[in-house]
C-alpha cells in the first residue's frame, strides 16, 4: 500500500520516450514486409510480400528528429498561437470578455424555464452542437487549438475546470469527426477508394452523428455537474489555480477607454476588408460534396465595421473581443471556402494578436517580448508533439506497420459477418492509434478492406462506417496524435491524468459504435 501512495504518474516525455523504446523492440521481432502502392499512394491488392528486416537500435534517437520535421507543421502552430494568445491575454480582453459574458447567463436566470434548465447547460449545449457539427462537416481538427485557450478559462469561470473547457471543444469536435456526415479527410476519401458515391448513406450517418453527440453532450454535462457540485473531484483541481488567477486577477479593475492607435487598427483592418469585398465579392463555400457561393466579406465588411465603432466607443477590450470574432468567422471562412489550413490559421491568430496589441497601445517592443513569452510557455506541449511524431517513424523504418496490418486482416478471415465486422472495427481502432491520419489510413486500409467486406457479404458503406467510427475515437486518446498533445498542452493538462479520465468513457464510445455498425448488416438502409 506504502509503495502505491508513492507512485507518481510519469511525466508525459517519459510515456512517450518508453513507447518510442517499446516500437523499436517490436521491430526486433515482428517480420517486416511491406504492400506495393501505386503512384498515388494506395495499397495494390495482394502485393504483401517479404522485405529485409531493419530492427532499430539507436535509431529511436533519430527518430526524434524526423518526428520533429514530420510534425513541424503543427509544431510551429501550436508555437504561434500561444505567442497570439499571450499577446492577446496582456490586453485583459478575453478576461473582461468573458465576465462580460457570464454576467449576462446571469441575467437569464430571471427566466424560468431557462433557470430550470440551467443557463450554464444551455451554453455547453450549444458549444459542443457547433464544434460536433465542425467535425462532421469539415473534419475540424487542428482548428479546435485554438478555441482550447478560449473555452478552458470560460469554463473555468464558469465553476468547473479545465477537463470540461477541453470537452466542450476538442472532444465535441472529435465525436463530430468519428461521426462524420460530410468529413473530406475521412469520408470523402473512404468512400472513393470504395468506389461508393460521395457522402452517400448520410441519413443512417446523420442519426449515428446524433447519438453520438448526445452520448458525449450528455457526459461533458454530468461531469461539469459534478465538478460544481464538488471541486475537489476535479483531478485538475489544483493544477486549475494557473487558470483561476488568470481569469480573476483583473475582474475588480475599470474597463480601458480606446485610444487614438485603436482607432488606427480599427481603419485599417476595415480598409482590408473593405478591399476583400470588392475583390472577393462571392464566395464559394464546400461544406462536404455541396456547394454554396455567398456574399461573405461584404456582409463581413459592415458587420464589423459597425460592431467595431459600438465595441470601441465604449471600451479597448470592447474592441479586440471584437477582432477575436472577427478572426474566427475569417478562419470558418477561410476553411470552407479557400482550403486553408494550419499555416493560413497560424497567420491569422499571428495577425490578430499584433492588431490587439496595437489596438491596446503596446510598443511593438513589448508586443514581440510577449509573443516570445507565450512561445517559451506552450514550448513544452510542441516538443511533445514532435517527440511523439517519433513513433511512427520507428515503425516505418523498422518496416512493421504493413506487417501488422496483414496480419490483422488475416486474423478475422474466418469470423462470420459479426465477427469479421468486429475484427475489421477493432483493427481501425487500433491503428488510430499508431496512425493517427484519418487520410493516410484511408489510403492504407479501405482499399484491402473493401475487397474484404465483398467476400464475407458485408457492405463496402458499412466498412466505411466502421472506418470512420475507429479513426475518431481513439484520437481522442492516443499519444501519437500531435493535435491531442497540443490540446493538452495549452489546457496544462497532463497526458496520463487525461488518459485515465477519458479511457472508460472510450471504450464506451467504441461498444456503441459496434452497437451502430450491426444494423448495417441486419436493416435494408439507404446506401448500404
Amino acid at each position: 500500500m506504502s509503495a502505491l501512495r508513492k507512485f507518481k504518474i510519469p511525466h508525459t516525455f517519459t510515456i512517450v520516450f518508453c513507447i518510442v523504446v517499446a516500437c523499436a523492440a517490436l521491430t526486433w521481432f515482428v517480420p517486416a514486409g511491406e504492400y506495393a502502392r501505386d503512384e498515388a499512394g494506395n495499397v495494390i491488392q495482394g502485393s504483401y510480400h517479404a522485405v529485409d528486416g531493419n530492427p532499430q537500435t539507436w535509431q529511436i534517437f533519430t527518430a526524434f528528429f524526423a518526428g520533429f520535421q514530420k510534425t513541424a507543421n503543427i509544431i510551429v502552430f501550436i508555437l504561434m498561437i500561444g505567442g497570439a494568445f499571450w499577446i492577446l491575454n496582456s490586453t485583459e480582453a478575453i478576461n473582461k470578455g468573458i465576465y462580460s459574458f457570464l454576467g449576462f447567463t446571469r441575467k437569464l436566470q430571471r427566466f424560468k424555464p431557462l433557470k430550470a434548465i440551467g443557463v450554464n447547460n444551455i451554453v455547453i449545449i450549444l458549444i459542443m452542437l457547433l464544434f460536433s457539427a465542425f467535425g462532421a462537416i469539415f473534419g475540424m481538427s487542428e482548428e479546435t487549438l485554438a478555441f482550447v485557450a478560449i473555452f478552458v478559462p470560460l469554463a473555468v469561470s464558469m465553476g468547473y475546470d479545465s477537463v470540461t473547457g477541453v470537452l466542450m471543444c476538442y472532444v465535441a469536435a472529435h465525436v463530430g469527426f468519428a461521426g462524420a456526415l460530410f468529413n473530406p479527410f475521412t469520408i470523402g476519401i473512404a468512400q472513393g477508394l470504395s468506389g461508393l458515391q460521395p457522402f452517400s448513406g448520410l441519413g443512417y450517418r446523420l442519426l449515428c452523428w446524433l447519438i453520438l453527440t448526445t452520448l458525449a453532450i450528455l457526459f461533458t454535462l454530468w461531469y461539469a455537474h459534478r465538478v460544481k457540485k464538488s471541486p475537489e473531484k476535479s483531478f485538475m483541481h489544483e493544477a486549475d489555480g494557473f487558470w483561476r488567477d488568470k481569469v480573476t486577477q483583473q475582474a475588480d479593475q475599470g474597463v480601458r477607454k480606446a485610444t487614438a492607435s485603436t482607432w488606427v487598427v480599427f481603419s485599417l483592418v476595415s480598409v482590408l476588408l473593405i478591399f476583400l469585398a470588392i475583390c472577393y465579392p462571392h464566395t464559394t463555400l464546400t461544406v462536404g460534396g455541396g456547394e454554396r457561393t455567398w456574399v461573405i466579406f461584404p456582409v463581413i465588411a459592415v458587420i464589423f465595421i459597425g460592431l467595431g465603432v459600438y465595441s470601441i466607443l465604449k471600451s479597448v477590450h470592447g474592441y479586440i473581443m471584437t477582432l477575436l470574432f472577427l478572426t474566427i468567422v475569417m478562419l470558418v471562412v477561410g476553411v470552407l471556402g479557400y482550403g486553408w489550413y494550419v499555416g493560413e490559421i497560424a497567420a491569422l491568430f499571428f495577425a490578430m494578436g499584433l492588431a490587439a496589441g496595437f489596438a491596446y497601445n503596446t510598443r511593438f517592443d513589448d508586443i514581440i517580448r510577449q509573443f516570445l513569452e507565450g512561445c517559451k510557455d506552450i514550448l513544452n506541449p510542441a516538443l511533445i508533439v514532435g517527440i511523439a511524431g517519433g513513433i511512427i517513424v520507428i515503425l516505418q523504418e523498422g518496416h512493421i506497420v504493413d506487417t501488422l496490418l496483414y496480419g490483422s486482416s488475416n486474423a478475422v478471415a474466418h469470423s462470420g459477418r459479426e465477427g469479421a465486422l468486429g475484427g475489421m472495427y477493432l483493427i481501425q481502432n487500433l491503428l488510430n492509434l499508431i496512425i493517427p491520419s484519418g487520410s493516410a489510413k484511408a489510403a492504407l486500409t479501405i482499399p484491402m478492406m473493401a475487397e474484404f467486406s465483398d467476400i464475407i457479404g458485408i457492405s463496402r458503406q458499412t466498412n466505411v462506417l466502421a472506418f470512420q467510427f475507429g479513426d475518431g475515437f481513439t484520437n481522442m486518446i492516443t499519444p501519437t496524435s500531435g493535435v491531442l498533445i497540443g490540446a493538452l498542452g495549452i489546457a496544462r493538462i497532463p497526458y496520463a491524468k487525461w488518459a485515465k479520465f477519458i479511457f472508460p468513457f472510450i471504450i464506451f464510445l467504441i461498444i456503441v459504435g459496434f452497437l451502430l455498425l450491426l444494423p448495417t448488416i441486419y436493416l435494408p438502409l439507404d446506401g448500404f
